[in-house]
This record gives C-alpha cells, structure tokens and sequence, in this order.
C-alpha cells in the first residue's frame, strides 16, 4: 500500500501526524482538526509541482528547434546568399562593362571636340586679309570597304607661343588610316595631320597625333545652304565654305548583333566664316580710280 491509499485510510478526527526524513528521524510535528485532510493537502502540492515540472519539461521541448526547422533555414540561408551573390556578380559586371564603354568613348569625345574646335576657326581660302589660308576640302579617298572620307581646310586654332615662330593658323586634316599597332578591335586609326608652318616654300611634314582606334568609316558632309553634300572643294568650284558640316563617326565591331555599338556618333557644326567674293576688290578700285 502506497503512502496515497493510507491518506485515504486516515481518520477525519483530530490529531498529531509526524514528518521523517530518509532515516526515520522526526523533523516536524504537526496537528490538525482533520488527520486526512491536512496530510491529503500536502499530497496535492506534490501534485501541483510535478505538473509544473512537466509542464516546464513541455515548454523547454516547444521552444527547442527540430533537426527539420534547422535544415530548412540552412537552406533557407543558402537561397538568400545565393541569390545576393548573383546580384552582386550582376553588378560588378554591369560596372566593368560601363568602366569598359567610358574608356572606349573617351578618346571619341576628344576626337569630337578637337574637330568642333577646327572646324569653328575654320578660315575661308585666300588671297584676301588672309592670303596664308588655303583650301578646304572633303573628298572620298580609297575604294570599296576601304573607302572613307578625308577633310583638310585651314584654322585658326594654332597655339601661340613665344618659343615657336608660327601664327595662330595652322592647317589641320583628318583622315582614317590603318593600326600601326593593332591591340584589340577590327577597325583602323583615326589622324589628326597639323602642318604650323603654312609659309613654308617647300611642303613641310606635319605633326600627325593619333586621335582614337577601332574606327570602320569616317564620312563628312557640308551644307551649301539647300542640300548636304559628300564632297567640297575650293579649288575646284566651291567659292566659299560650306554652312556647315557634319561628320559621322562609326566604330567597329566584332558582335555584329550590338545595335547599340552599330549607331554611328553623328555630329554638325556650323562653320561661321565670311564669304569670299569680288566686292570689296571692286569698291577699292573705283575709290582708287576716282582719286
């Protein structure tokens, strides 16, 4: 009979109940108006702290995580840092492609200014007040895939300096040639010829100064006021210079498929310049002969 089934056998009368430890020895005495149910309560507290204890053992089991919740926020995890490596990855080469495109337009855009800042000084043919400028020309040079455009005129973009004996104007040409030294690319060298010494009785050699690479064509076209035209020459017909002038740049490409590399770089500059004409010469002659 266990210690429950004698509570239950116990009297309801008053009376003395004795505590005991493990060796028998009293270690509290007790009195009660009702023997089994005050020995009866604390057997319900026993009651009471064991069901706290296992509803504490549940509660530390709840919070714990499975073996199944762990692998599936690993892998939960592993799909997070996968798909930030792959945006990552994206961006980097986003830039370098966009680092890439700025250094190949670069020298483009240097090209394109230097030939606005020409073409804006550019000097209609002597004689006259400038009897040093000479001709401004726009031909077609070369054949079949080869051919391209070439533009030679006179400027007054020439830099002063007191070592130098030469003037502020300097005769400029632009003209596609092929790569001295090929890197990278299918297309050819785009130069730019100054000759300082316009005064010269013999030919000088020019200062050639490379501009940019990987270039497939190179067309000019100027505008007589009414129609654009592929060439100007004027010492062939072509009195005065044109109104304006637009040049066209178009670089290779080995991805035939890039619609976007396959745009040329289109650019007009109007070319502010007095026309030459008979006028003046007229007017000082009958001034003269009238004297």
């Amino acid at each position: 009979m266990d210690l429950r089934e004698k509570v239950a056998h116990l009297p309801l009368n008053p009376g003395v109940y004795l505590y005991k430890d493990a060796h028998g020895k009293v270690i509290y005495v007790g009195k009660a108006k009702s023997l089994r149910s005050r020995v009866r309560s604390y057997f319900a507290e026993d009651r009471i702290e064991d069901d706290n204890e296992d509803d504490l053992h549940a509660s530390r089991i709840t919070s714990a995580f499975t073996l199944i919740e762990v692998m599936l926020a690993l892998a939960i995890s592993a799909i997070v840092l996968a798909a930030m490596g792959g945006v990552f990855y994206s961006a980097m080469r986003l830039r370098d492609r966009t680092s890439a495109r700025l250094d190949e337009t670069a020298p483009l855009h240097h090209a394109l200014t230097l030939l606005r800042r020409d073409l804006q000084g550019a000097l209609p043919p002597g004689p006259g007040n400038l009897p040093v400028a000479g001709d401004f020309q726009s031909e077609t040079i070369g054949g079949g895939i080869a051919q391209n455009d070439r533009l030679s005129f006179f400027t007054t973009t020439g830099p002063l300096s007191d070592n130098l004996p030469w003037g502020d104007i300097q005769e400029v040409s632009y003209e596609l040639r092929d790569a001295a030294q090929r890197t990278t690319g299918t297309g050819r060298d785009l130069i730019r010829s100054v000759t300082r010494n316009v005064l010269a009785l013999t030919p000088a050699d020019p200062d050639e100064q490379w501009l940019m690479g990987n270039v497939q064509s190179l067309q000019v076209s100027c505008f007589d006021g009414v129609n654009w035209r592929d060439s100007w020459d004027t010492s062939l017909g072509d009195t005065n210079l044109p109104a304006a002038v637009r040049i066209r740049i178009q670089l290779a490409t080995e991805n035939s498929s890039d619609g976007i590399s396959q745009q040329p770089f289109e650019m007009v500059v109007q070319v502010l310049s007095q026309s030459r004409t008979n006028a003046a010469t007229t007017t000082s002659s009958s001034t003269t002969g009238g004297g």
